[in-house]
Formats: C-alpha cells, sequence, structure tokens
C-alpha cells in the first residue's frame, strides 16, 4: 500500500480513534497471520496522523498479558478524556484459554493515560464482568461517551444471549457512571433481535439526532446505523442504513474540528498469509474475506433529513499530484454494451474522477478498472439505474465466479439533478468508490490490465468533469 496505512509485516484490526489538536491517534490492534488470524496474541499499538496520508508508528501502546491473565489479548474497546485531562482506555481482555478453566473469555478492562503514549493498567475488571443472562464469552468491544442531559458516563458493549450462538440474539447494553470507576448496570441499550452478535457499537450526536452504530456479526457482515431524537430511542431505520459493503468492517468514528471520521478496515482474503511478502493467483479473487487487513478513513456528514452520508476525506484526495483532465466522453447504444478506455497506464495508485448523466432510459453504466482493452477483461464498478444499486464485480465474472462478491453492492440515487458524482481511489490491491454520499470498498488480486474504461448499456451516458491523478512517489 502506497496511501491506506497497513504497518509492514501486519494486518491492521479493530481500531480506537480518538483526537487531540490537530492530530488523530490510531489505536488498533496489528495481527500476523501466525498460522492465521488470532494466531499470535496481541495488545494495542498507536499510530497517529493529521491528514490520513502521512503516518506516525508508535509502537506498542498497551501491552497484552502474559497466556495466564485476562488480557492474553487485548481487544477492542475505546480511548476517552476525563474531566480532569487523564484519559481513559476501556478495553476487552480476552484469554482464548480461560473457557476450558471454566473462567469468562472476555471481561472489560481498563487503563489510564497523562499523554496518550504510556499507559497503566488499573486491574479493576471485576466491574464489568459479563451479566447474568449473556453470553460470557462474547461480551467486548466498549464505548464510552459523556451524557449532558444526565449528567453521567455511559459505556456501551456489544453481547448476545446466552445459548445458542445461531439465534439472533444480538443486542447493545449499557452502564452508567459519574465517575468512570464505579458502574452500574442498566440493561439492554439496543436489542433488535436481528443479528447474532452486535460489535463495535458507536453512538455519537450531531445537532438533533442521535446515531448508533453496530457492526453486525451474521446477516451481510458490515456496520449499520439507527437514527434517534433521544438516547431512550426509539431507533429508527433509515432506508440506507449502511456506510459500506462487506469489504468495510469495525468502523468506529471520532470528530475533531468539525471532522467526523470512521475508523474502519478493509479486509483480506483467506489466503493471504504473509503481508510482507504477498502473493496473490488467480483464485485470490473468489476467497472469503477475513478478519483484518487494511486501514481506510471515511469522512461522515449529515444530510439534510438526518441521514449520514459518507465522502473520501479531503487530505486524501488532494495527496493526489499533476491532474490530468480527460476529454468528456458520450456513450450511447440503443440496446447492448458499449465501451471506451479512457486512461491506459493507470499504475497502482491514483484517483479518478467524473460526473455522470443517464439519458435515454439508461439501464446501466461502469467504470472499470485494470482494463485489458484486449481481452475486455476488468474490475468494474456498476451502477444498475433502474435498481438504484451500485456493486462490484470481475468482468466477465466467468468461468463463474471469478470473483466472490457477495456484499459488494451498495443502495445508490442519483442527485436532484439527474447526476451521479463518481470519484475512485485505487490503491495497489484496494478499490474505493464514492458515488452520492454512498461509499464502497472492495479487493481485486489480478493484474488483467492497466486501464481505465467506461462502459454503458441501453442508453445513453454522458461523462463530464473527467480527471485522473496519479499518488506521488515516496
Amino acid at each position: 500500500m502506497r496511501l491506506y496505512y497497513q504497518p509492514k509485516g501486519y494486518w491492521f484490526g479493530d481500531c480506537m480513534p480518538f483526537g487531540k489538536g490537530d492530530t488523530f491517534y490510531l489505536f488498533h490492534q496489528r495481527d500476523t497471520r501466525k498460522p492465521c488470524p488470532f494466531g499470535e496474541p496481541f495488545g494495542w499499538d498507536l499510530a497517529t496522523t493529521k491528514d490520513f496520508v502521512t503516518y506516525e508508528d508508535c509502537g506498542t501502546a498497551i501491552l497484552r498479558g502474559d497466556d495466564t491473565k485476562q488480557d492474553q489479548f487485548i481487544f477492542a474497546g475505546s480511548v476517552c478524556e476525563d474531566r480532569d485531562g487523564v484519559y481513559h482506555a476501556f478495553y476487552t481482555g480476552f484469554n482464548r484459554d480461560y473457557p476450558k478453566q471454566g473462567k469468562p473469555s472476555q471481561v472489560l478492562m481498563h487503563a489510564i493515560s497523562h499523554d496518550l503514549k504510556n499507559w497503566e493498567k488499573t486491574n479493576d475488571a471485576v466491574t464489568f464482568t459479563p451479566q447474568p443472562g449473556y453470553d460470557p464469552d462474547d461480551w467486548r468491544d466498549p464505548f464510552v461517551l459523556w451524557d449532558d442531559e444526565e449528567n453521567q458516563y455511559i459505556l456501551i458493549l456489544g453481547t448476545r444471549l446466552a445459548g445458542d450462538k445461531h439465534r439472533q440474539t444480538g443486542r447493545t447494553v449499557y452502564f452508567t457512571s459519574t465517575d468512570l470507576t464505579n458502574w452500574t448496570f442498566e440493561g439492554d441499550f439496543w436489542a433488535p433481535d436481528l443479528f447474532t452478535m452486535h460489535e463495535m457499537p458507536d453512538l455519537f450526536k450531531i445537532g438533533e439526532w442521535w446515531y448508533l452504530i453496530t457492526t453486525e456479526y451474521s446477516h451481510a457482515s458490515k456496520q449499520v446505523y439507527r437514527m434517534a431524537k433521544s438516547l431512550k430511542g426509539p431507533w429508527i431505520a433509515p432506508e440506507d442504513d449502511g456506510f459500506d459493503g462487506r469489504a468495510y468492517y469495525a468502523g468506529r468514528t471520532f470528530e475533531l474540528n468539525g471532522q467526523r471520521i470512521i475508523f474502519g478496515w478493509v479486509p483480506s482474503r483467506a489466503n493471504e498469509t504473509d503481508s510482507a511478502h504477498l502473493t496473490y493467483d488467480e483464485n485470490s479473487d473468489n476467497e472469503q474475506f477475513i478478519w483484518a487487513g487494511t486501514f481506510v478513513a471515511h469522512e461522515i456528514y449529515q444530510r439534510e433529513d438526518g441521514t449520514l452520508g459518507c465522502r473520501v476525506p479531503q487530505t486524501v484526495w488532494d495527496a493526489f499530484k499533476e491532474k490530468t483532465v480527460l476529454a468528456d466522453e458520450t456513450l450511447k447504444r440503443e440496446s447492448g454494451r458499449v465501451t471506451k478506455q479512457v486512461v491506459s497506464n493507470a499504475g497502482d495508485c491514483y484517483r479518478f474522477e467524473t460526473t455522470v448523466t443517464v439519458k435515454d432510459g439508461l439501464r446501466s453504466f461502469s467504470v472499470g478498472l485494470r482494463d485489458n482493452e484486449e481481452t475486455g477483461v476488468s474490475y468494474c464498478f456498476t451502477v444498475l439505474c433502474a435498481q438504484n444499486r451500485v456493486i462490484f464485480e470481475k468482468v466477465p465474472n466467468w468461468p463463474w465466479p471469478q470473483m466472490n462478491n457477495i456484499g459488494l453492492e451498495r443502495p445508490v440515487h442519483p442527485n436532484e439533478d439527474g447526476t451521479y458524482h463518481i470519484q475512485i481511489i485505487a490503491d495497489d490491491t484496494i478499490a474505493t468508490l464514492y458515488i452520492n454520499g454512498v461509499a464502497l470498498n472492495a479487493r481485486m488480486y489480478t493484474q488483467p490490465g492497466d486501464g481505465i474504461v467506461l462502459a454503458a448499456e441501453d442508453g445513453t451516458a454522458a461523462f463530464k468533469d473527467m480527471s485522473f491523478a496519479k499518488f506521488p512517489l515516496k
């Protein structure tokens, strides 16, 4: 990767973001894949950035315990600052050996810091033990915020009911406290009976709306959100309740200087085993996504109706230099598909932008990456206009499937003027699409070609304001 963040030799796991001054602090897990995800225990590491382009690796922030300790692994949590300027990390201590010893594998734990880099564990985990009736081995990912209305802290976490793990009993539960030390369990915060598990819950307010984010463990393995005018609910599902597709997971948000960023990761495929020496073959695209991968930041904004949209952080977009303006292209075919390659030598890290106007009942249009003009093979973001849907797939996806693209789709609607504004970033194996406030990430593991191709089907697509820019060599 040249733009997106992935520590050398590791896969980037769940992120616990914090911000101070002009700097974002990315507390996160690093997985070695030795021999598989969660093969070797880990703590929390730290990287900082001001622009999501340049990162400082600060090394380990919170050391894991040894194999006999509750925090053999340090799973996800959150970081907050109290009113005295002390920083608190609430995290999940996980010991994979404890269930055989009759002890809960996941318990909430606590550490404090005065500089965000040096942390001291308080070992006050007893307050946060799994409560009766809940699964003691799925009790994780605490998130803490201050509630101005009730003058208290709220801690939410993801769990499910005890019993059959296949049942849709996932829920978000909560504690309250006035001092971040003594906590009272309050029960279910959101229990929709929709998913088998809730992970990485997040809670924040913009204007008059509260937003509750959950990474759901079972249905589509992606993030969803709900809206409410009060912390007591009711929690309303918007028409589009997501931020990205299957290839973006476990994102937490943080607002700094008026900019709210969601910190998620693009998963890798199951046959990736060594991030320092990645090799891919024609079967890589067809593997399942697995835990951890590469960090990608989206900026979240509020629309007029209160729903949330995604856009590329401006500093990320501006990191691409020497923009080339491309000529407008109008593709028209009454019945069937027409294509036009507009870039022949894209390289391994670039951005592409265009605004598309559709006419004549256009069925679909697409932007294809790594296009081979001779064979017609590429990776395509395709907008299915009548279905109000955008998908990512390898074209042609034959012999079926050339690519496992389950979940690599998002709902999308035209702007009020009927246009679609498209921004694409490609960085090594990752392709990121932003279109009309919707984001979609994907992986692409083969190199059929090096072009960018446009296509239109059954109608007319006018591609205007096109530009292309490469990421500068480091």
